[in-house]
């Protein structure tokens, strides 16, 4: 007879990891750049005069993202809207001469679904990502093309804005860049998660054993640039969807207009620090948070040496770097809490 002891169990180095998936996958996703630049090419010689990347949950929050990184290296007008929010309030701003880019995993997101078919009947041009083959949103029309691939959504958001900038002449060394992803960033990916693992385990048990003595206390992120997109969608999708915890995003812009107040010693709280141009607003709370909280957790992506990957362009993949990270204290926490990542208790579980 035994008696399972929970924090003295060691789970399996690297747990629910796969080297030669995650390598092919994200090589499958920057394999798909001539596909894209053909129907951009397409699309802007049919007159498309601005960008709307639109979402819902996990897909907005990767629009927030590439809209982050585009607004201020692009005068094409670049747009960010929430599905939901669009079906019912709209844009002046939006009109027929709009490109909308969208991705969808299920291929059946109702939100989704039903901002096809607004585009559809006003015969806006679409380019839609879609994962699950015979699906609805994986239907093409007169006015929309679809890449059918798996993964890699930020990714293929960011190729796409990358391939835009250039057709106006402001990516000067665009061919460059593709090819030094092209090259290395599978690689260096793969490298970040199994550099990052055993620190992960720790960080995760430490989360898992605050959680069981605390269960109703929220967990705190902070974030900013192309980590608060990524953040958001940390907290809502991963952590609140799929791990029931509690947490609360805030941006690094904001956090010293009320988060700030609310955080004291036993505080639990993870600050995202990436390398594009608002990083000075995550390590100015980088210096504050060790003056009041002895609960907190800092991820710097700085940290991870991302081998071949040129230096002026480590700030543009941040985001996918801190998904790395994430995704290895995910494995751990799911075994520490005894909670699988699949299940749900209402998510699409019944009509609402």
């Amino acid at each position: 007879m035994y008696r399972c002891e929970k924090w003295k169990e060691k789970p399996p180095v690297l747990r629910s990891y796969d080297r030669e998936a995650l390598v092919s996958q994200i090589r499958a996703g920057l394999a798909l750049r001539p596909q894209i630049e053909e129907i951009l090419d397409g699309f802007l010689q049919a007159g498309t005069e601005s960008v709307w990347f639109i979402g819902i949950g996990g897909t907005y929050a990767s629009c927030m993202q590439v809209h982050t990184y585009a607004k201020h290296r692009t005068s094409l007008p670049v747009y960010c809207e929430n599905a939901a929010e669009f079906l019912t309030t709209g844009n002046r701003q939006f009109n027929e001469r709009a490109l909308v880019i969208f991705s969808s995993e299920s291929g059946t997101t109702k939100e989704m679904i039903e901002l096809d078919a607004y585009m559809k009947e006003r015969g806006i041009r679409r380019l839609a990502f879609v994962d699950t083959p015979g699906t609805p949103l994986a239907e093409e029309d007169e006015q929309k093309k679809v890449i059918v691939s798996r993964k890699n959504e930020q990714l293929k958001f960011f190729m796409c804005i990358n391939y835009l900038m250039y057709c106006r002449g402001e990516f000067d060394d665009y061919a460059q860049y593709c090819e030094n992803m092209e090259t290395y960033l599978a690689e260096a990916l793969a490298e970040t998660e199994e550099s990052a693992d055993d620190w992960a385990r720790r960080c995760a048990h430490d989360l898992a054993e605050f959680r069981d003595k605390h269960p109703e206390m929220p967990h705190y992120f902070a974030a900013a640039g192309n980590q608060y997109g990524a953040a958001y969608s940390y907290g809502m999708c991963y952590w609140e969807e799929q791990l029931w915890i509690r947490t609360r995003v805030v941006s690094c812009a904001d956090f010293f207009h009320g988060m700030q107040e609310i955080i004291d010693r036993d505080t639990p709280v993870t600050l995202f620090i990436g390398e594009d141009e608002q990083r000075p607003l995550a390590e100015r709370a980088a210096r504050f948070l060790p003056k009041v909280c002895a609960n907190y957790t800092v991820i710097d992506t700085a940290e991870f040496p991302l081998t071949g990957i040129r230096p002026e362009y480590r700030g543009s993949v941040s985001h996918l770097v801190m998904r790395a990270v994430c995704s290895r204290i995910d494995a751990y926490l799911e075994y520490y809490l005894r909670h699988p990542m699949t299940i749900r208790r209402y998510y699409r579980q019944f009509d609402y």
